[in-house]
């Protein structure tokens, strides 16, 4: 794999992000796009998003928030259809927790779709929710991982 990873700084990276996360979400898994775009969804200090581009094609995005003063929120981690058996979840997940440890922050926290638990599980978050929790007519469960 030769995928570049992406700080996204221009309207044009944001909106490629978007539309990524408009065919998972909103497209496949039937997210309400009202839902799916909110208020981090902006160039700023606010939030951190990332792309993956493969061979000049965008494939994965996501996002990093501040969830409190030590922790960042990983959020909108979305691999197109087509690209998913390629790895580049997980690569993107790892850049995000790198953007994280060089913004000074120390965990990492999630909350993964309940059929993506073992995914995270396997990159080392842990579940700290009891039950899993609608997100969006979704199963969610919250995980943290120390950075």
């Amino acid at each position: 794999m030769a995928a570049e990873i992406i700080s996204v700084t221009t309207e044009e990276q944001l909106q490629e992000a978007i539309s990524i996360r408009t065919k998972v979400f909103v497209e496949e898994q039937k997210v309400p796009l009202d839902l799916e775009i909110d208020h981090y969804d902006k160039l700023g200090d606010t939030a951190h998003h990332l792309l993956i581009c493969e061979h000049g094609e965008m494939v994965a995005t996501g996002r990093l928030t501040y969830y409190e003063e030590d922790t960042a929120k990983m959020q909108r981690i979305a691999v197109l259809k087509e690209h998913r058996a390629a790895g580049y979840g997980r690569v993107l997940l790892l850049a995000l927790e790198e953007r994280a440890r060089e913004l000074g922050l120390r965990y990492s926290l999630l909350d993964a779709q309940c059929q993506a638990e073992r995914f995270y599980e396997k990159l080392g978050y842990e579940t700290i929710s009891d039950e899993p929790f609608d997100d969006a007519g979704i199963p969610h469960v919250r995980m943290r991982k120390k950075l």
